[in-house]
């Protein structure tokens, strides 16, 4: 499942009435309280959280389902899409880009540089989404490139081609740089090419937590069964 380093902690819980709800105005508890009437036999489900209620921020499809039972769920029908961002600064995007990964459902996300990273903005959601650590761009595209997995990097670059009218492969990954400086040299030279998100306005760049979603998303609208 995910890939974790020796010492990685979770961090705390905002609130304890509903520690995965990121809504400030939302209900003081979300989620479904002890299961009423016969448990169910089946093994997906977890004993505690039959016997307590289940508070996760998660679909009422997994309500009381185990973790493993929920992954194991979620492998059977991910994406062919994969997210990349490098993290030489510790860059607070990649938990939100993790958590945007995750409604997604990306096959795999992968962390570029420094092993460690913030976990908040994931809310939980990268105990559920693989995740694996590359020390540079070019260990990243020698992965991808054994599994037949194509790089595009996301970046708002001269000569870069515009990902509004690029034709998505259907095996790829979107590689993002550190928030500020963009993708690294490095970066570049790994990807066999570079898509802009067209912009209107007066700044330079869009965060790049919102850039990963927007990427994601012009792939989930080519290739994801949005009926099913």
């Amino acid at each position: 499942m995910t890939e974790r380093t020796p010492g990685d902690r979770e961090e705390p819980a905002a609130e304890e009435s509903a520690p995965y709800d990121p809504m400030p105005h939302g209900p003081p508890e979300v989620g479904v309280g002890p299961w009423v009437g016969a448990w169910p036999t089946d093994e997906r489900y977890d004993e505690r959280l039959l016997r307590e209620g289940d508070r996760r921020n998660v679909v009422d499809r997994y309500r009381y389902w185990t973790l493993e039972a929920i992954v194991a769920d979620l492998d059977t029908r991910r994406h062919d899409f994969h997210v990349a961002i490098e993290n030489w600064q510790h860059d607070f995007n990649i938990g939100t880009v993790v958590r945007t990964a995750n409604a997604f459902l990306a096959a795999e996300v992968h962390i570029v540089g420094n092993r460690r990273w913030n976990r908040r903005g994931a809310m939980v959601t990268d105990r559920y989404q693989h995740l694996r650590h590359h020390r540079d761009a070019a260990a990243l595209a020698s992965y991808l490139a054994e599994r037949g997995v194509a790089l595009w990097g996301i970046d708002n670059l001269p000569g870069s081609v515009p990902l509004e009218t690029a034709a998505l492969p259907r095996s790829v990954c979107l590689l993002l740089g550190q928030e500020g400086p963009g993708l690294s040299p490095q970066a570049r030279d790994a990807c066999e090419a570079t898509f802009s998100i067209a912009q209107f306005g007066s700044t330079r760049s869009i965060n790049a937590s919102a850039a990963a979603a927007v990427a994601m998303h012009a792939w989930i609208r080519t290739y994801a069964d949005l009926p099913g």
